[in-house]
């Protein structure tokens, strides 16, 4: 696939882990990067650890010589860069990262330029990321391989319809939280039952990380990989037992349906 130049707004740690992925899976050359951020703090992190990469502050007089243009800024934002990029004049593809700015929104922003919106989560920072993304109706076919392969770089990527980003919200986009919550729980009821504090948090995280590994390896659904190890009168299926009683099932569901729904609220 040919290389494209890409013009990232907004250098934060979500755009870092992005566009880290695209140079460290050869999507893109650092030389072929233009990194646009106000943050002096942020200017220097590029400069100091990809000094390929050109940073400037303002993307007036640098948008030019980017085929791609990704919008890595919160929501606020978005009009307002949009609006810079429609100055331009140029036709490009427009990525945009900010959740809650539907297609129409952001294509009449831009001046109803190439649009694809992406919903990445915050795992992508750890190359261990699950994106979504949809486009509009101008985009390409090489336009939505592209940023495929784009987001394969930080983990593993998805083609949804835009109907569907809400749930994507829910489900992937928040739910790197949910699991956080439930590592933490699982450590506290180590330590409730002797383990030290340290030591609980590692092997829950690692209980955690293990269990997804193997749904992903394996292609096993969850139900048999839980009915493998639930041992009839032992150990694991007494603690099932404990967690339909307190309704975890019922509370994971709620929990993608409550993000879902403030996701469709927000835009």
């Amino acid at each position: 696939m040919k290389k494209r130049t890409v013009a990232l707004i907004g250098g934060g740690q979500m755009g870092r882990a992005l566009a880290g992925g695209m140079m460290g899976s050869d999507v893109i050359a650092a030389a072929d990067l233009t990194v646009v951020d106000h943050n002096q703090a942020s200017q220097q992190w590029w400069k100091e650890n990809h000094p390929q990469v050109t940073v400037v502050a303002s993307p007036d007089g640098h948008l030019d010589r980017s085929d791609v243009v990704i919008l890595a800024v919160k929501p606020y934002a978005i009009t307002k860069v949009a609006a810079q990029i429609a100055a331009g004049g140029s036709e490009k593809l427009i990525v945009s990262i900010a959740a809650g700015v539907p297609l129409a929104k952001l294509s009449a922003s831009v001046g109803h330029q190439r649009v694809i919106r992406v919903m990445p989560n915050t795992p992508s920072l750890v190359g261990a990321g699950a994106s979504a993304y949809c486009a509009d109706e101008a985009a390409t076919e090489a336009d939505c391989q592209w940023i495929d392969e784009a987001l394969s770089g930080v983990g593993v990527a998805a083609q949804v319809t835009e109907a569907q980003m809400d749930a994507v919200t829910g489900l992937s986009g928040s739910g790197p939280a949910y699991i956080c919550l439930v590592i933490e729980a699982l450590a506290d009821g180590a330590v409730l039952c002797g383990l030290p504090r340290a030591l609980a948090m590692r092997l829950a995280a690692q209980t955690v990380m293990g269990a997804a590994k193997m749904v992903m390896d394996t292609g096993r659904h969850p139900g048999e990989l839980k009915d493998a190890v639930a041992s009839p009168g032992g150990t694991t299926i007494a603690a099932l037992q404990s967690l339909e009683e307190n309704g975890l099932r019922a509370a994971m569901i709620a929990a993608v349906e409550a993000s879902a729904k403030r996701s469709a609220e927000l835009s």
